[in-house]
């Protein structure tokens, strides 16, 4: 059985740092000329030196964008099930450590969060909980599937590995998308942020996404968490990871996030600090090397860069989210799992995206593409 595990540890982490270290300007300009970019081009397109062409990659990156997507964003909200998890990690506000009021939605608080964000005019809902199997297993995720799929046209999930046959089992019910997020991919350091819990198996995590892709979940979305390690050689393990999945499942479609690490309760400072123009610097280079992947920017990033992303490189943005179970309207007050930035609600985000030439959609990219 194929696993990307193979292909990882071809690769060592400081050999990539030595490689990004040693990339020139003419490196860089070699690699934008090329009509077929490599993950290799993208290594070269996230180097320090890199940067100096940041105009001119964000230009590319705007053209190739509206080629392929159009002047479109599509915008989602998460809805948060349960912030229960057996998981001790460093940087959550969800840890297990965390001895604070926990949450875990009935049916009727599901729906009544659901009617919250229906009246907000959601209909991409991104469900969401902590790793906790007893108490928000695959069970729990059907019986919330079921219920909300009547309501809302696209229902994507960010919750623990499963197994296979579990995914299988959702995609079944109506799940259209799984996004799971190796965090990093320094496995030397992995276990000192997982330090207790499933989460601490760094390969049955990094395993994930070809369980995701063997049940035949149609997009699977990636992505690490920025602060924890360098981002840049993180990052590069993530399109190196994704480069082999849209080979091995090539009816997939795939989706990359930028989470960085947000203020929650009892979590660690990052380890790495990235400003906003390394996440342009890493967005770019993203659209520039693979064309087809979407690119989801979340409420994490404050108003003014997402102001600005939309017309360079996103495809997908949340808006007017809450982080913790309850937070629209049943119980504001349990554990968050980390703090917004831009707050703004999902109005405001709709006038937004209209003032700069863009329509703010509620469909799937799918249903945008047939014109439903």
């Amino acid at each position: 059985m194929n696993s990307f595990k193979d292909i990882f540890e071809q690769y060592q982490w400081g050999e990539v740092k030595a490689k990004l270290e040693k990339v020139n300007l003419s490196d860089v300009r070699n690699s934008l000329q090329k009509k077929h970019k490599t993950v290799e081009d993208f290594l070269i397109l996230l180097s320090p030196v890199a940067s100096q062409e940041l105009e001119l990659m964000a230009k590319m990156t705007r053209s190739l964008t509206q080629k392929r997507f159009g002047k479109t964003i599509q915008l989602y909200a998460p809805l948060y099930l349960s912030n229960e998890c057996q998981n001790i990690c460093t940087y959550c506000g969800f840890s297990l450590d965390n001895h604070l009021k926990r949450k875990t939605l009935s049916d009727t608080e599901l729906m009544i969060e659901a009617s919250v964000l229906k009246s907000m005019g959601v209909n991409h809902v991104l469900l969401v909980s902590g790793e906790a199997n007893k108490i928000v297993g695959v069970p729990y995720f059907q019986n919330a599937v079921q219920l909300l799929k009547p309501h809302f046209s696209n229902i994507s999930i960010e919750v623990q590995p499963l197994m296979e046959d579990e995914y299988q089992l959702l995609q079944e019910e109506g799940v259209h998308s799984v996004l799971v997020y190796q965090e990093t991919y320094h496995e030397e350091v992995y276990k000192e942020y997982h330090p207790k819990g499933k989460k601490s198996n760094f390969h049955f995590r990094l395993d994930t996404p070809d369980r995701i892709g063997r049940a035949g979940i149609h997009k699977i979305g990636l992505g690490v968490l920025l602060g924890l390690e360098d981002w840049r050689i993180d990052s590069f393990f993530n399109a190196l990871h994704i480069d082999y999945l849209q080979k091995q499942y090539w009816k997939t479609k795939f989706s990359v996030s930028f989470p960085r690490l947000r203020p929650a309760e009892g979590i660690i400072e990052p380890n790495f600090i990235m400003e906003d123009k390394d996440l342009l610097q890493l967005i770019c280079a993203y659209r520039i090397w693979n064309e087809d992947l979407e690119i989801s920017i979340s409420t994490r990033e404050n108003e003014t860069f997402r102001n600005h992303i939309v017309s360079l490189g996103a495809t997908a943005m949340s808006a007017g989210s809450k982080t913790n179970p309850g937070g629209y309207a049943v119980d504001k007050e349990s554990l968050e799992q980390f703090e917004t930035s831009d707050e703004r609600g999902m109005d405001e985000i709709r006038k937004m995206i209209k003032k700069a030439g863009y329509d703010p959609v509620m469909k799937d990219w799918d249903s945008v593409y047939s014109g439903v």
